[in-house]
């Protein structure tokens, strides 16, 4: 057995002597890895399936015979699903540290395959909120369980790569699904209270693919170890080991733990921000708000722009999606190696720099009247294929600045941090500003955004992490460890 224990004479009984987190590290990709990819990175396509179903089928809402909702129930249904996004990720990054990844992305999973199924099924507007909030903490919960399990399982040397692109993935799916509402909201498709259902539908199918997919997943063995339960991790490591081959290394390094010093929970989590890493925290938070306002302002807003300032009718904004769509993904897909060969700090701090400075050209062409409608998309467009990169390496960071016994409450920590202070300000503010119908507040709504980003580029190139092709054990001793 790989996992090892010395005589009794030099280490304690108490004391585990493990090699797994080194094995896990040199391992070349094999078909393990990518189905820990697709089953676990279609997280952030449910999440962009979700968002853009709630603006696509607004119309489509109110107009329900039996749901009849208003504006103003449709902003609150919209908030119903942040908060309970925000409390999932924190009552479940809780639950994940304490009981396992695998447990809880069964529990995440099925939590929003049944709430999204009852939204389907809603028949008034309190309970279409309820289930909106469900919904929300179902999601919540997956970026906590799913974002700390993939780290924990990813070779060192692909992780960069591996998180970038998966978080970038979240608006592909959010054009493709505002696209399929259209189609099930087409005139004369479907009974009038029927195709918004449908829609909704459309997310529990996709659950249960997924659902079945995580059944062939192990639990993560970094955290087996930690619990004690190192036969288990060791023939986890084993089997995937034989489904691929190993990076040479003339040593195979060992931690020791101690299983009964491992604790979880908010305490630990406050000592591992607060005294053990307040530098990493500080920089983490100027992260995750700095991108949150910048992204999400833009990105909920953008079929505002096109409407009230270029002309654009509403059932051909998704035609302009797409491109946009597109920009954020190969953003990641394209870069994403780099984050592991460059390096982490010098790629974080030049795509946050990169975004902010893009926008403020972009903001300059608009106050201008320089640019029409596709030349406004080609612009955010390229602005995305930065600012994507810059977003998901937020979620990458705090997974590999913390210690495994709180990593996926850390996450789900900064989340409701990044949301508050920068998600939800982010899209009202320039709704406000679009509200307006002036272009300089707009321009001068993007100014104070690339700002926040500028700033966090010049935090990240000062106190970044250099976190690239190194194991999360050596970023981030175990609190367990002896």
């Amino acid at each position: 057995m790989d996992t090892r224990t010395r005589p009794e004479a030099e280490i304690p009984p108490s004391i585990i002597e493990t090699d797994v987190p080194a094995r896990l590290d040199r391992l070349t990709w094999n078909a393990f890895h990518t189905r820990v990819v697709i089953a676990l990175g279609i997280t952030w396509v449910l999440d962009g399936l979700e968002v853009t179903l709630a603006g696509a089928l607004s119309g489509a809402l109110q107009a329900s015979p039996s749901l009849h909702l208003t504006e103003t129930q449709i902003g609150a249904a919209a908030s119903a699903y942040l908060v309970g996004a925000v409390l999932g990720a924190v009552l479940f990054g809780w639950l994940t540290d304490r009981l396992g990844r695998k447990k809880l992305f069964f529990v995440t999973l099925g939590l929003y395959l049944a709430a999204t199924a009852l939204t389907a099924f809603s028949p008034d507007a309190l309970w279409f909120m309820v289930f909106r909030f469900l919904t929300g903490a179902g999601i919540g919960g997956e970026y906590t369980a799913i974002n700390s399990a993939i780290q924990e399982m990813i070779p060192a040397r692909y992780r960069g790569r591996t998180d970038l692109i998966i978080n970038g993935s979240f608006s592909v799916v959010a054009a493709l699904g505002e696209h399929n509402a259209v189609f099930l909201l087409r005139p004369g498709f479907l009974p009038l209270d029927l195709g918004w259902r449908f829609a909704f539908g459309i997310g529990a199918l996709l659950g249960l693919v997924i659902l079945f997919l995580r059944t062939f997943l192990p639990e993560s063995p970094r955290w087996l170890v930690l619990h004690n339960r190192s036969r288990e991790a060791d023939a986890i490591v084993k089997n995937i080991e034989a489904q691929g081959h190993n990076v040479p290394s003339e040593r195979r390094p060992t931690i020791r733990l101690h299983p009964a010093m491992a604790r979880a929970g908010f305490p630990h989590l406050a000592r591992a921000l607060f005294r053990l890493y307040p530098q990493r925290s500080m920089v983490c938070l100027v992260l995750m708000a700095s991108q949150a306002f910048f992204y999400n302002a833009i990105f909920f807003t953008y079929a505002l722009v096109l409407g009230k300032f270029f002309g654009i009718p509403s059932d051909r904004i998704g035609l302009f999606l797409l491109p946009f769509a597109a920009g954020n993904f190969l953003g990641p897909l394209l870069l994403g190696k780099l984050f592991d060969s460059v390096g982490r700090r010098q790629m974080i701090t030049l795509t946050y720099a990169l975004s902010g400075l893009l926008l403020i050209v972009t903001a300059v062409l608009f106050v201008n009247g320089v640019l029409d409608a596709t030349g406004q998309t080609v612009a955010w467009s390229v602005v995305f294929f930065f600012a994507s990169a810059a977003a998901s390496s937020a979620y990458l960071t705090i997974g590999e600045s913390f210690p495994l016994e709180v990593r996926a409450l850390a996450i789900a920590v900064f989340y409701t941090l990044g949301t508050a202070l920068g998600g939800v300000a982010g899209p009202a503010l320039f709704g406000a500003l679009v509200g307006s119908g002036e272009r300089p507040a707009i321009a001068w709504g993007y100014v104070f955004g690339a700002t926040l980003m500028l700033i966090a580029a010049a935090v990240a190139w000062r106190w970044g992490l250099a976190a690239e092709r190194r194991p999360l054990e050596e970023l981030a001793a175990p609190l367990a460890s002896v």
